[in-house]
């Protein structure tokens, strides 16, 4: 009994944490204190960590290469403004057909590919977000090379927190599951997850379909926020920046993806000032962090209520992954 209390205690202390934040945030931005340039920033921050925790299931903790996941972020952004654009539905309609979407095109992908390993399952995700953005490219209904413009701003602080802090809880939750234990295992030993009776390829498809389903989240918020999409936004560097930020942050690391798309957001912000040599300092600052620190900024730990509790109670000693 003692232990749920304290349980539900330090719940609603992460709670009012969340609460203080927002409205924090939401201050600055109604009084004028966050001008322009730190809104479109820390809308970017929190794509990107919508983008690397759904990306970390299916790379970190299912223990897949995906090189497509900004496939799945161009279906969601395309499906969301044909809702909202071209058919006038509200934008939750939208959002909710990202979701579908993305996730109904991760399990189309998932199924015939997710038997392959290693480069071939690279590869062929990198050809699944290369399709995508080809055939955008063909269709005229949206635009074509053109993309589409005049996108209504939808995408407001408190709907970009709260898909943030969904993405971010459903994610955790299921990785606690059995159902992430099991995904967790296809990652360790997938010959001995299959001969202790786990359906790899199920769990497979599941870790990706998820990741998908985000993805194409974080794709609605995006186009209705900065007015235009295109499908050469979505090519396979945006696919790229997103697995640096996972890789950076440690994969199998929920924590870690946070904080280096956070790192990574306000490093691309900070260089900006000196646009003849970002890319060379963005880079090197990449490199420095990979030599001394080559597992990621967390490795595979988390930031957890047990840890905190290590931290208060003064116990010094391996925090496991829960």
């Amino acid at each position: 009994m003692h232990e749920k209390k304290v349980t539900w205690g330090r719940a609603l202390i992460e709670i009012a944490i969340l609460v203080a934040l927002f409205t924090l945030v939401q201050y600055f931005i109604t009084t004028g204190l966050l001008n322009r340039y730190y809104q479109i920033n820390l809308t970017v921050m929190c794509i990107n960590i919508i983008l690397a925790v759904s990306l970390n299931i299916i790379n970190g903790f299912t223990g897949q290469l995906s090189l497509g996941h900004a496939g799945f972020m161009a279906i969601g952004a395309y499906a969301s403004v044909i809702m909202t654009t071209m058919l006038d539905q509200p934008f939750i309609i939208g959002i909710l057909a990202a979701c579908v979407i993305a996730a109904l095109a991760g399990f189309i992908i998932g199924v015939p590919t997710l038997r392959l390993k290693g480069d071939y399952l690279a590869i062929a995700t990198l050809a699944f977000g290369e399709i995508i953005r080809v055939v955008l490219q063909n269709i005229d209904y949206v635009g074509g090379p053109a993309g589409i413009v005049g996108i209504p701003k939808l995408t407001t602080w408190p709907l970009l927190f709260g898909a943030t802090i969904i993405t971010i809880v459903v994610i955790v939750n299921i990785i606690n599951s059995s159902y992430g234990r099991a995904i967790i295992s296809v990652r360790e030993d997938e010959i001995a997850a299959e001969l202790m009776g786990v359906n790899t390829t199920k769990y497979k498809v599941l870790g990706f379909v998820v990741g998908a389903l985000f993805a194409g989240l974080a794709g609605a918020m995006y186009a209705h926020y900065f007015y235009i999409i295109k499908p050469e936004t979505f090519n396979f560097l945006k696919s790229f920046d997103i697995l640096v930020i996972v890789v950076l942050g440690g994969l199998g690391s929920t924590t870690g993806a946070v904080i280096a798309a956070v790192f990574i957001t306000l490093l691309n912000a900070f260089l900006q000032k000196y646009a003849a040599v970002r890319m060379i300092l963005y880079a090197l600052t990449l490199i420095i962090v990979m030599i001394y620190r080559p597992q990621g900024l967390m490795g595979n730990k988390e930031l957890s209520r047990k840890t905190f509790s290590r931290i208060w109670s003064g116990k010094n000693g391996p925090v496991r992954n829960k």
